[in-house]
């Protein structure tokens, strides 16, 4: 078996939920999905959607060069299904792999606008996310308006400060969600956004947690990420649609709030902001 191309993404956690406004925000973490395209077919188990047979799918139909017989080898340490952007990162890795293992010469923008495709193709996602795919491939955060193509989706970019620590809340499995209460919980996504605009990244992201949960009915997140603030957290809130809650403390606190947060009765997971070279966003 030859190893034709190789792609790394990113997991992410959710600044602004793109549900609520129509625009959406995520920044890197450090948990990655690594896809090698290989010359054989390989079994993968951690597919539920086939979103690799969309890649597929969606990279030829746009006319790019395939390999006459290609595969799959997956490794990630990425959760899957709790908000963490495993698929995005799934999608823009395999596509990585395939523009390596090609020569296609694509740019970040082309790759995200291909991956929200073989997202959308797959069934995992209603908006495609965009904006999880751009925190997948590239560093600091974006707030991003998914009805345009990629290359002109960017509203707003910054970067976050080293010296904070982010601790992720693994709940279980995800339950179905319902998004028909969402503009029930403008003010606060309005609110959010406000915050994200004047650069207070942590307020914003606790703002649009407090915002999700509310929307979906999640009491107990609102709990632990109060309870989280008032043990020294700087932000806290759901990322994504949960179940995962993003804890982010500053890298000093971060041993004794993990102590604490594990009294919960549920895993947790310490890491940190996506730090990859700063791209250029064309």
């Amino acid at each position: 078996m030859t190893i034709l191309g190789t792609g790394r993404a990113s997991g992410g956690i959710s600044i602004l939920h793109a549900i609520g406004l129509g625009q959406g925000c995520s920044t890197g973490i450090g948990l990655e999905t690594i896809v090698k395209l290989t010359s054989t077919p390989v079994p993968i188990d951690s597919d539920k959607h086939s979103l690799l047979e969309s890649v597929v799918i969606i990279w030829n139909n746009s006319g790019l060069p395939l390999p006459p017989s290609i595969g799959w080898k997956v490794t990630s340490s990425i959760p899957i299904g709790q908000g963490l952007k495993s698929s995005s990162a799934l999608a823009c890795a395999a596509l990585l792999a395939l523009n390596e293992a090609t020569w296609a010469g694509l740019s970040d923008s082309e790759i995200v606008d291909l991956a929200v495709a073989a997202q959308r193709h797959s069934g995992c996602t209603i908006s495609g996310s965009m904006d999880d795919c751009w925190a997948s491939i590239s560093p600091g955060w974006k707030l991003i308006d998914p009805t345009q193509p990629a290359s002109k989706s960017v509203l707003l970019t910054g970067h976050i400060e080293e010296g904070h620590a982010v601790l992720i809340i693994l709940r279980g499995d995800r339950k179905e969600v319902s998004f028909d209460k969402f503009p029930e919980q403008s003010l606060l996504f309005e609110r959010a956004l406000s915050s994200l605009a004047n650069g207070s990244i942590f307020t914003s992201m606790s703002t649009n947690g407090m915002a999700v949960a509310a929307a979906i009915g999640d009491d107990e997140a609102l709990r632990i990420c109060n309870s989280a603030i008032a043990s020294g957290a700087i932000s806290a809130g759901i990322s994504g649609s949960g179940p995962a809650i993003a804890v982010i403390a500053f890298e000093e606190d971060a041993t004794i709030l993990e102590s604490h947060l594990l009294d919960t009765g549920y895993n947790v997971i310490s890491t940190f902001f996506s730090k990859k070279e700063i791209e250029e966003v064309i």
